[in-house]
């Protein structure tokens, strides 16, 4: 893996904001690493261990605590949003738990409908909680368009799962996460993230360049929403989680399959962070890569670039998680992938 290390000590300064990263094909770790610091205040070293927000990453363990409660018979996926908040407005009655999972809602971006920033507050005490997101999305009159009728990525629709989480279990959603899928996978470290209820150890702050320097800022007025983005977990624990999806611990086979089918919507498919045509599952982007079938999904947040791409027909899975901005981590996750792939032809069939 030469050509792996070379790559990384290319991208990052061993004094910089760095990243941790992973090569994992059929559970066997073909290569990872930690580069630079985890908080360029200490200097700590970032290394396998080092916990870092995953953001969007999130949502595959939102839409997997939505399918432990399916297989339970506490929800369907054709239960819709009103049976769950009975005083939801009108607009919420068509839209489904599927709808939600697959960014079909049309539920309206609570990101636009939140107070602006006050430039004489810390961030950190305007920062908006989920309960205060399902009250904005009550406040509207309409969706963005008929659910199931179009595809519009939807931090909205994950924030509502969480919820729906908490309200049906009737555990925290940390606590549901924590028993029901970190302890069971052995995932010791992970956690979701609540400020004053949680702690993450081992934690990789997020940096941001400015003048040439480094500063420390990983804090938005979105930071605190959780379904859509406050999980914090290591490479070494992500392996864990690859590991599950590969093996049928969590979830049946016909579970992974319902997961990883692409939805079909009638007008404007899904679209990549690139704004290109690609395909949609529970928490997973579908779209094949150079011919390789591929389950993946990327993280954007303050101080944060993160993302897990697994090449199905391969087994392949490569984790990247950076605490600075300035990687693209989905982009060097494929160029990692490249190396490996290089002049594997792709293979038929699906693997989980």
């Amino acid at each position: 893996m030469d050509a792996v290390e070379a790559l990384v000590r290319k991208t990052v300064g061993a004094d910089e904001p760095g990243l941790a990263l992973a090569l994992v094909q059929d559970g066997r770790v073909l290569f990872r690493a930690g580069r630079g610091v985890a908080d360029i205040r200490s200097g700590r070293p970032i290394d396998t261990g080092t916990n870092f927000r995953l953001a969007s990453l999130t949502k595959q363990f939102t839409a997997t605590a939505i399918m432990l409660l399916v297989r339970e018979g506490k929800l369907d996926y054709e239960t819709h949003l009103t049976d769950i908040f009975p005083d939801f407005p009108e607009y919420g009655k068509e839209i489904t738990i599927r709808h939600l999972l697959t960014h079909t809602s049309g539920l309206p971006d609570y990101e636009n409908l939140m107070p602006e920033a006050k430039p004489n507050l810390p961030v950190e005490d305007q920062q908006i909680n989920d309960y205060q997101v399902l009250e904005l999305l009550k406040g509207e009159k309409q969706g963005k368009f008929r659910p199931g009728t179009n595809w519009d990525y939807s931090n909205s629709g994950y924030v509502v799962l969480g919820l729906i989480v908490e309200k049906v279990s009737g555990m925290a959603f940390g606590i549901f996460l924590s028993e029901k899928i970190f302890k069971p996978l052995g995932m010791k470290a992970t956690v979701l993230y609540e400020k004053g209820i949680s702690e993450v150890e081992n934690r990789a702050f997020g940096h941001v360049p400015k003048d040439g320097n480094w500063i420390v800022r990983d804090q938005s007025l979105t930071s605190a929403t959780r379904g859509d983005g406050c999980i914090y977990s290591s490479v070494d624990d992500l392996i864990l989680w690859d590991k599950a999806w590969k093996e049928g611990t969590l979830l049946s086979r016909e579970e992974m399959a319902l997961a990883l089918t692409p939805v079909e919507v009638p007008q404007k498919g899904p679209v990549d962070p690139y704004s290109q045509p690609a395909a949609y599952g529970f928490g997973w982007f579908l779209n094949p890569w150079k011919g390789y079938q591929r389950a993946w999904h990327y993280g954007e947040t303050a101080g944060f670039r993160t993302a897990i791409h697994r090449f199905l027909e391969t087994g392949l899975t490569v984790i990247v998680l950076c605490n600075r901005e300035d990687i693209e981590a989905s982009g060097l996750a494929l160029r990692l992938g490249d190396i490996f792939l290089a002049g594997k032809a792709p293979g038929k069939g699906r693997r989980y």
